[in-house]
Parts: C-alpha cells; structure tokens; sequence
C-alpha cells in the first residue's frame, strides 16, 4: 500500500540513457540529484546501453545515498537491440509517472531544469522542449562542431518532457533509427499528429564536449544512412527543416575523382590529369574551410586533410547505402 501512495506522489520519472561512460553518468546523477525539486516528487531510471557492473554499482551508491533523502533511482539493463531509441524506450515503459522527463549521461542538467519544464507542461501541452547549452573549447576539433547541433535542435531527447499516454500512442522512439535520427523522426512524428509542444528555454542542460579523437568525423558519417529512413517517413518536413536539397556537393567531389579513375584506367592522360586537379582543388577547398577558426597543429591539419578527401566520398556510399536499404529515392 505504501508502494502505491509513493507512486502516486510522483510527477515525473527521469529517464537517462548511459553507454559505459561512468565518470559522465555520475556528474549527470549529481545534478540531477540537486534538482530544485521535491525529491520526493520525482525519480531517476538509469537505462544501461552498455550494461556492465560498474554502472550497475554507480547506481546502487548513487541509490543509497539518496534513500533518506533523495529521489528513488533505479537501474534498467538494455541488453539487446542495442542504441539510444530502444533504451528510452525501456526507461520510459517501466517509469511510473505520468510525465517522463528525458537526458543522458553527457549532459548537465542545471538547478532549475526539472521545475522549469513541468511548470511548461499545462493541461493543454503534451510537450515540452527544454534547452541545451554547449560548452565547447574555444579552438574545436573536427568532430566537435556537430556537437551544436543539440543547440539548434527543435528535440532533442537530451532535454524534453513527455505526457506518457503521448508515448503509448506513438509507440515510442523508432527503434530502427540512431539518436540523431530518432528525435528528428519524434519531432516529426509529433508534428504531424498535430500534438501540443511548448519551448521551456528556462529547463537548461549543460552539455560539455571535451577533446574528440583523431578522425572521429569518419566514423560519425555512418548516421547519414538514416537520413534516407528519415526522408521515407517524413518527406516534406525533411526538406523543410533538415536539407532543402540533397548535398550535391558531396556527389560532385565523388564524381569528380571517379572520372579520374575511370579516364586513367582507359588510358585518357589529360582527361585523368584535369579531373584529379579538379578533384584536389575541391578537397583543398573543402580543408581550408575546416581549418577556419579551428586549430593548426600540425596533428589537426593532418586530420582535416584526411577528412577533406574522405568524408564526400563515405558521405556518398552511406546516402546511396540508405536509399537502398530503405528503398527510397534519396540522394
């Protein structure tokens, strides 16, 4: 009976999504742990992506020492699929308010975060988008600027609060999509149902981007394969709010020095010789845009013109992979 009479207290259940990075996932329990909130009136689900003992211990300390005191934590193992959709979609399906409250463990929820964004949620809001702040090194490394995206986005699952019956009538997030592409497709989702979002820029989340590693830009260009799920699903609003027009840039540079390898293996000299110049003034072009503003050790000006020359390429292969996979005509 007790159980129950605390439930029924709860206003909203914070559901964090971890992926092994301890030291991250206890800087996000700290502060949300000193919400300026009742913590009675509120508790925190920890969905472990990774699921491992050292997070599973992060939490039972975290849990026992706001027994007394504190907000009830609880920790859910994410096993399989694996991915940010599927593990909010475990948080928010065993949460026991009727408002879920969404972040991750990169991120910093300020004081206020939590009160801010259910004084937003009305009787006539099922939505409410909070604000993400990034802090970021004055000279950034190549995988740092995408980093802003959390700034400009209209969702973001790393700061939102939804009306639980809003998530059982969409089905949650789409399992099939990575992060970025889950909250884009959400957001459309929402739109298109025509439910209620309200902007809480008062509900502030720090997110603190540290040092990337060398070429990580590389291996983040995998996610444009969902960009053809995403323009499937959502057409219209993908043209409108994500790219007015496919990125013919990248397909230039890719054709480019394709002809130059097609003209040199048909024994065409002059014709290899001008679509290779042709093919390096463009990645020089593309190199010096990246290195404005950014810092020039000699290891960053390396990776910039390795990324330069491959990412239109990998960009290319992963759109024309999604298309195909997704069976969409999408470039």
């Amino acid at each position: 009976m007790s159980a129950i009479k605390d439930d029924a207290k709860i206003a909203v259940s914070v559901v964090v999504h971890a992926c092994g990075r301890i030291d991250l996932l206890d800087r996000c329990l700290d502060a949300l742990v000193r919400q300026q909130f009742h913590p009675r009136r509120y508790d925190i689900i920890v969905v472990d992506d990774e699921p491992n003992h050292n997070t599973l211990h992060l939490v039972a300390g975290w849990r026992t020492r706001t027994l007394d005191r504190g907000p009830r934590l609880s920790y859910v193992a994410n096993p399989g699929p694996g991915g940010p959709p599927a593990a909010l979609n475990r948080g928010w399906r065993v949460a026991r308010a009727p408002i879920v409250a969404f972040t991750r463990d990169d991120v910093v929820p300020e004081p206020g975060w939590l009160a801010a964004g259910l004084a937003a949620c009305d009787d006539r809001t099922e939505v409410v988008c909070g604000r993400v702040q990034t802090l970021i090194a004055p000279h950034p490394a190549d995988a740092q600027p995408g980093a802003h995206a959390l700034e400009a986005a209209d969702f973001t699952s790393a700061s939102c609060f939804l009306r639980k019956p809003v998530l059982e009538r969409l089905g949650g997030f789409d399992e099939r999509f990575d992060i970025r592409g889950s909250d884009a497709d959400m957001y459309f989702r929402l739109l298109e149902h025509g439910i209620a979002i309200a902007q809480a820029p008062v509900a502030l989340a720090l997110h603190p981007v540290g040092p990337a590693p060398w070429g990580q830009s590389l291996l983040r260009v995998r996610h444009e394969e969902f960009d053809a799920l995403l323009y499937k699903k959502h057409p219209a609003l993908y043209r409108q709010k994500v790219e007015p027009s496919p990125a013919w840039d990248n397909y230039v540079v890719a054709g480019v020095l394709l002809l130059a390898l097609v003209s040199a293996l048909l024994g065409m000299d002059i014709m290899a010789a001008l679509a290779f110049g042709a093919w390096l003034l463009l990645t020089a072009r593309r190199c010096a845009h990246s290195l404005r503003g950014a810092a020039h050790t000699p290891s960053h000006v390396a990776e910039m013109v390795v990324t330069s020359a491959l990412l239109p390429l990998l960009t290319v292969f992963w759109r024309l992979a999604g298309a195909v996979r997704y069976r969409v005509r999408f470039a």
